[in-house]
């Protein structure tokens, strides 16, 4: 293991050392080159990066509902406007729950809260064919732990790009 961190640490340094402050032909003369250039900007306009960075991915829901709060009406109407610009993406929305409860009792409100936030999107003028819902209840958490903070990140429903 020691070995490892030495040998990755070694190509970091080897790694920093070759990207000095020379230009190549595709920099710009200050020490960039254009693919540092691209990262600088951010993520690509439609991709998953753009709407987390844009929009956000994600609504948080209180213990057993499905009902959206005021934050996850704001996050999802900012996702129906960048969905507006993207009219290209399609999108899956996946309903979390807990680790609290049963298997069954969990697949079934991981979709009631996927469906919230599709009927919500639909509502707000996103095509039903672009939108995918599926629940993963509780077999995908996304905060680790027993604790009320991590069960509050573990409610969720979780947008993303397909």
């Amino acid at each position: 293991m020691k070995i490892t961190k030495i040998a990755a640490l070694g190509m970091v340094c080897a790694l920093a050392a070759c990207s000095g402050g020379h230009r190549d032909d595709n920099g710009d003369g200050n020490g960039q080159n254009v693919s540092q250039q691209q990262y600088n900007q951010g993520p690509t306009p439609g991709s998953e990066g753009d709407l987390v960075a844009t929009a956000g991915d994600r609504i948080y829901f209180e213990l057993n509902k499905n009902q959206l709060d005021g934050d996850a009406r704001a996050t999802l109407d900012k996702q129906a406007e960048w969905l507006a610009r993207y009219p290209q993406v399609n999108i899956l929305i996946a309903g979390n729950c807990d680790d609290r409860g049963t298997e069954e009792y969990n697949i079934a409100l991981g979709q009631r809260r996927a469906n919230a936030a599709r009927e919500y999107l639909e509502a707000k003028g996103v095509a039903p064919t672009r939108i995918m819902t599926i629940s993963y209840g509780k077999d995908r958490p996304t905060a680790d732990g027993d604790t009320p903070d991590a069960w509050a990140q573990n409610r969720n429903a979780i947008t993303s790009v397909r």
